[in-house]
């Protein structure tokens, strides 16, 4: 619909963290998405809509006009690209990093390296950057187990705590980039429909705001 504003989410973590956010911005969901099979949900604005989609989709649905808005982690409009796009926000919410790792006191690798992530484009960038010959093998999950099988002798992964990496004897290596989740507009939708998103912008800027607020305050205790 041409007079409704969508916004594009990503399922998980990222979903979970932006609800709230989008909540105090006057937007929620008309009913329990973690209860629900559907991937468009209305709000308590009729005027916008939910799709809720794999991370790795927003920056496309965005860049296409599919959604007005999205938000995605920084890891992901980094390897796909964010044409199209304006990356307008940094939402401060699903912080983690992007790092290398390798087995435990595992010694630096002579010459040309195998190293196993999805962020193909990244690991490609990060390596030359680091004037190392990389053969990068992409895969689609549990990169831990690659260097421990023989497959790699590093991986590039999304690092939180840490532990599933201790967990499987590796440890972090070198930080390639701090993430965290940010909003994205289509750069036509931001032209055509300015006076409606500019608002949303507001809030959820403000509300932001109040969240590093309160981390602040809660860090000083």
């Amino acid at each position: 619909m041409p007079d409704m504003l969508t916004i594009a989410l990503s399922k998980g973590r990222i979903l979970e963290e932006t609800l709230p956010l989008l909540a105090q911005a006057g937007i929620e969901p008309a009913e329990d998405i973690s209860r629900s099979r559907k991937l468009i949900f209305e709000t308590t604005r009729p005027d916008v809509q939910l799709v809720v989609i794999r991370a790795t989709d927003v920056p496309t649905y965005v860049q296409y006009g599919a959604a007005d808005m999205g938000v995605a982690g920084k890891d992901v409009l980094m390897e796909h690209g964010a044409e199209g796009v304006y990356e307008l926000m940094d939402l401060k919410i699903s912080r983690c990093r992007l790092m290398t790792a390798a087995p435990v006191q595992a010694k630096p690798v002579q010459g040309r390296i195998k190293v196993a992530t999805k962020f193909v484009n990244l690991a490609k960038r990060y390596y030359a950057s680091q004037g190392i010959q990389a053969d990068i093998i992409k895969l689609y999950g549990a990169m831990e187990l690659a260097p421990l099988m023989g497959l790699a002798d590093e991986i590039v992964d999304i690092v939180d705590t840490g532990n599933t990496l201790r967990a499987n004897g590796l440890e972090p290596r070198a930080l390639i980039a701090q993430i965290s989740s940010r909003l994205v507009v289509n750069r036509a939708s931001l032209k055509m429909k300015h006076t409606r998103i500019q608002p949303i912008l507001d809030k959820l800027q403000l509300a932001v705001n109040e969240l590093e607020a309160q981390r602040a305050a809660s860090q000083k205790v």
